[in-house]
């Protein structure tokens, strides 16, 4: 195993471990996280996916371990919101100079909802869009070109626009034990000792 490569797998230039990938310093990727693109160059989903993520807000883009996001998944951050408060949805603050406004009120001109923080093992589907301030747990699956308003809890299928809770992936009892376990922090010899249970779904093997 060697979770700092860029291309995983031979002759596949569509598939990135995406930490090795990353250059900003409010973007952080987990171990062995993968994106596939069949459009665009996958190394550059800070760029392609990862949208009105500017440094003045100071918002972070975290996302966990094992975690498979497919191709034209998006991240929209605070910079492309607008201030709902105000009378006009207009973002005058970025016009400063033009209106003769406190250029360092520039943030006025939009609504902050935070950081987008995606957990371990999360599959993100096809062209789905995680909007500003979302937090989707451990486990949960984003069905395809879903918009994500709204935090998902862990091992939940959501799907739709807006995207709303379609089921459980597993029991209660079964979802307490993953998220006690937290498999994807064991060491890279532990996890694969524990293959034959892991895709097999059986829970109480290991």
């Amino acid at each position: 195993m060697n979770k700092d490569k860029v291309y995983p797998r031979t002759g596949d230039k569509e598939t990135v471990y995406l930490k090795s990938t990353i250059t900003k310093p409010n973007i952080t990727v987990g171990d062995y996280t993968m994106y596939n693109d069949f459009v665009n160059d996958p190394t550059k989903f800070e760029t392609n996916n990862v949208l009105y993520h500017y440094p003045i807000n100071d918002d972070k883009l975290i996302i966990g371990k094992y975690c498979s996001i497919a191709c034209g998944a998006k991240f929209m951050f605070t910079s492309g919101n607008h201030n709902m408060n105000s009378l006009s949805t207009y973002p005058f603050p970025i016009f400063y100079e033009e209106w003769e406004l406190n250029g360092v009120d520039i943030k006025n001109a939009w609504n902050n909802n935070g950081d987008i923080v995606i957990g371990n093992d999360v599959w993100i589907g096809y062209e789905a869009v995680i909007m500003q301030g979302v937090h989707i747990g451990d486990g949960a699956i984003i069905g395809t070109r879903a918009v994500v308003t709204k935090d998902v809890p862990p091992y939940t299928i959501v799907a739709g626009v807006p995207a709303k809770e379609i089921r459980k992936r597993f029991s209660k009892d079964i979802v307490a034990k993953l998220l006690e376990l937290k498999w994807w922090n064991w060491d890279d010899e532990t996890i694969q000792r524990n293959l034959p249970n892991i895709m097999k779904g059986n829970v109480n093997g290991f």
